[in-house]
């Protein structure tokens, strides 16, 4: 009997917390109508650089699956120590794949790249001039230059090809993008915490003296304290809920657009859909509207608990 009562008691303290929470978001209209438009506002513009950011990760990590460089091994070098060199390459870190390429093999590609006049070389598949070679691709661009030189070492090996130049470009590129989206993260979690205070303030202010006489009667501040902290949540989750959709469609619109474009044709990197990327953004967002407005309401709460 004890315990039905405590469990009871317990439910009633928790239906009041969330009741008056909800009420609290309903009855000041205009300052939470405001907040959730502010935060909207800032929410897209972080979504925004958020999936671009994402967007830059997926090609890098295409990048880095394509290009790499190609190791050319010396014309006399026998099977084994072909298979040597291979096998050094392989266990050097950051090295992904490292596929072998016969003298053959790479006769049988030029005459490919030669089209109909191909059988001019059919000559040299007796006294084949090209060299074995690796090609070799990583799982970090950034460690281009470090794989290099211990490529470089090894015996046997002729010469290195790196096979893209552009590979600083895109690592400054994606560097670049990750600063501005983590500077702009922190701005926008500050805008955001300044506003939901801000807005909570305005309940607590005309609350103020139902709060004292609270302290007064032996309320704890946590008791006093909650159902800002779920009227804060709840501006939060909506406000994130809101962004995501108007994010997905902006995000969706702009793809298709770029998709009909001419850039479409010159750029041969693929692009992430918002499906692919919905479960982190949800994450991401309803992580940052709780947490936001949990410490908006903390802050809001600090002058008014000090009875």
């Amino acid at each position: 009997m004890i315990k039905k009562v405590g469990i009871t008691v317990r439910y009633s303290v928790l239906g009041y917390l969330l009741g008056e929470g909800f009420r609290n978001v309903f009855k000041n209209k205009k300052s939470t109508g405001a907040s959730l438009i502010i935060m909207c506002a800032t929410m897209l513009i972080f979504g925004l650089f958020f999936v671009i950011g994402e967007n830059v990760n997926y090609i890098m990590e295409e990048v880095e699956a394509q290009q790499g460089m190609q190791v050319f091994l010396n014309k006399d070098a026998t099977e084994e120590q072909i298979q040597q060199a291979g096998e050094q390459i392989r266990a050097i870190d950051y090295v992904a794949t490292a596929q072998y390429v016969s003298k053959e093999d790479a006769l049988n590609s030029l005459k490919e790249r030669f089209g109909e006049n191909g059988d001019l070389l059919n000559g040299y598949y007796e006294k084949n001039p090209l060299k074995p070679s690796y090609v070799v691709t990583l799982t970090d661009l950034e460690q281009s230059d470090n794989v290099y030189a211990q490529i470089d070492q090894l015996d046997n090996v002729s010469n290195i090809e790196v096979r893209d130049k552009t590979i600083d470009a895109l690592i400054g590129v994606a560097n670049g993008i990750r600063i501005v989206s983590g500077v702009i993260l922190i701005l926008l979690i500050v805008i955001s915490i300044f506003i939901i205070a801000n807005t909570i303030k305005l309940t607590v202010h005309a609350r103020r003296k139902e709060i004292s006489i609270m302290k007064y009667v032996g309320a704890t501040n946590g008791f006093i304290r909650w159902p800002f902290i779920v009227e804060g949540i709840i501006i939060g989750v909506i406000s994130a809920m809101i962004s995501i959709v108007l994010l997905g469609v902006s995000y969706n619109f702009a793809i298709d657009k770029l998709l009909d474009s001419s850039v479409a044709t010159m750029v041969s990197f693929n692009l992430l859909t918002f499906s692919d990327m919905f479960a982190l953004v949800l994450t991401v967002y309803l992580i940052l509207g709780i947490g936001i407005g949990v410490i908006g309401s903390a802050i809001s709460m600090r002058k008014y608990l000090e009875v």
